[in-house]
């Protein structure tokens, strides 16, 4: 399943519209929430009922009425009752003021669900038109660009190379992890959105440094990106650190590290994802959660390099690096960070 968000107008139903229009995609169920700004092009409709609507291309289009959860239970006993395709692909829809954190959470709370769907990824996409703007002024706009797994910068034909800069300065202030790519009337190789997340303990090497982005991948604080430095041009409340750890933790040790910080400050930690070096694992252990709810954890085949820190990406709402720092050095006597850790705040 691939969340695909955006403030409003950013182009999430021509992207959508492209991708299904890819012979690739042609499993896909599509679920658009009902307060969505456009919907899907009614020219793709071939036929439909109540709940369910059948497009041009063989794939299924779903509106959620109730909630999204009972929406996916529903469309997995329609596959399975052999009432519709058997789609392999579910591409979610969010409205341009919706917070896709819940939507995240939904898979990895439920467990009914998770037996059944995979959460690939976040994709939001960013106007270039309007994007520092909105990032700056617009609270949701900004969380849809600090949950992201991909970055999709739309609209880029329409305004010149230095508010192309900007606006791309106001994405890293917020998100320095995720891949950003330019979008022009929703053309894009679909293959550039599958395989986002992280979820096979077979995961190449090339896979694992991409999703767990460049700045994590920083050995030396000095050579950090130099959008990092910029992270208070616009949401000052948004903050994005790097911490690595040069000494292995106990697994006890790091979660309870972790469920304590969720505790204290859930709502605020707006996306974790990591590497870590685990004793007695082989390889690392990845550990990625929204706010105070986690995945399940996944442990990696071997290292993605010859780094084999800890390495963890934080986003958070008023939470500085050195109370994270301060927690993971105070619960059971854990190690401080690297001194060689990047910080965006």
């Amino acid at each position: 399943m691939t969340v695909v968000t955006g403030f409003l107008g950013s182009g999430k139903t021509t992207l959508i519209r492209r991708l299904l229009a890819d012979p690739g995609m042609a499993r896909s169920a599509v679920i658009v929430n009902e307060f969505g700004e456009i919907g899907i092009d009614h020219a793709l409709v071939a036929a439909s009922s109540e709940q369910v609507t059948l497009l041009a291309n063989g794939c299924l289009c779903c509106v959620v009425r109730t909630d999204l959860q009972e929406t996916l239970r529903e469309l997995f006993m329609l596959r399975r009752a052999g009432q519709v395709m058997d789609f392999d692909r579910v591409l979610v829809e969010t409205s341009g003021l919706a917070d896709p954190a819940p939507v995240v959470q939904t898979l990895a709370s439920d467990t009914l669900l998770a037996a059944h769907y995979r959460l690939d990824g976040v994709v939001t996409l960013i106007d270039a038109v309007n994007g520092e703007r909105e990032l700056g002024a617009e609270r949701e706009a900004a969380k849809q660009v600090a949950l992201a797994d991909r970055l999709l910068l739309t609209k880029t034909d329409l305004v010149d190379a230095a508010r192309a800069r900007a606006v791309r300065g106001a994405i890293r202030a917020l998100n320095v992890a995720a891949p950003l790519l330019d979008v022009v009337d929703g053309v894009i190789d679909p293959r550039d959105l599958r395989d986002i997340g992280l979820a096979s303990a077979r995961a190449s090497a090339a896979h694992v440094r991409s999703w767990l982005g460049r700045a994590a991948l920083e050995a030396d604080a000095a050579a950090a990106p130099a959008y990092l430095g910029e992270r208070l041009r616009h949401d000052a409340s948004i903050r994005t650190f790097v911490l690595s750890f040069d000494a292995p933790f106990s697994w006890s040790s790091f979660s309870s590290a972790m469920e304590l910080l969720a505790s204290l400050r859930g709502p605020d930690l707006l996306r974790v994802k990591g590497l870590v070096d685990v004793t007695g694992e082989a390889g690392p252990v990845v550990v990625q959660g929204v706010q105070h709810v986690f995945h399940p954890p996944v442990t990696l085949a071997a290292w993605p390099d010859a780094d084999h820190r800890s390495r963890l990406v934080f986003i958070t709402r008023n939470i500085r690096r050195e109370a994270v720092e301060a927690l993971f050095s105070a619960v059971g006597g854990l190690q401080t960070p690297s001194p060689t850790s990047s910080s965006g705040a």
